[in-house]
């Protein structure tokens, strides 16, 4: 080998080391960075710890207690109202038209149709049974079901109520 070979290799070797010591510096500086930077928690995750730890009561005493009190149980009023189903609305017709009809007007799972021969049986035993077999659900002897609400849990029992009451006033 010639003289400016073994330059070249002395300073080719000396570039290639420096360079695998800048990247072993680099890798430890990362493996530093990823345990000194904590990890990011999702706001899901956040959220259902949250609800997780929330209090299960609180505690109001006093005047200024009576008034976080009242206004507490306005707030809960509210949110429930926000979610019952079409808006707390009591009207029977609407009620059927989006939730029932698919069943009572077509016969499906033996549900009786808003013809009077389907529903006499069900009228003598009373408007409290049929409104309990609204509102908690009903399997017939004959085989046809009433799912609990419709199959719609949003719906309060008024709502259940004026819808039978609806129903059985438009019977044919």
């Amino acid at each position: 080998m010639r003289n400016y070979d073994l330059e070249f290799l002395k300073k080719f070797s000396m570039v290639i080391g420096l360079l695998v010591v800048i990247t072993l510096g680099l890798i430890a500086l990362a493996a530093y960075l990823q345990r000194a930077i904590p990890d990011e928690v999702s706001p899901t995750a956040a959220k259902r710890v949250q609800q997780r730890t929330a209090p299960a009561g609180a505690v109001y005493a006093g005047t200024t207690g009576a008034s976080a009190q009242a206004a507490a149980q306005a707030a809960a009023l509210a949110k429930a109202a926000s979610q019952s189903a079409y808006g707390g609305s009591t009207d029977g017709k609407t009620i059927f038209d989006n939730l029932c009809t698919a069943c009572h007007t077509t016969g499906v799972g033996k549900a009786p149709t808003l013809d009077h021969s389907h529903w006499d049986a069900r009228i003598a035993q009373g408007k409290d049974t049929l409104y309990k077999h609204a509102i908690e659900g009903y399997t017939g002897p004959d085989g046809g079901i009433m799912p609990a609400k419709g199959g719609n849990p949003a719906l309060t029992e008024e709502q259940v109520r004026a819808t039978v009451d609806w129903m059985l006033g438009n019977l044919k």
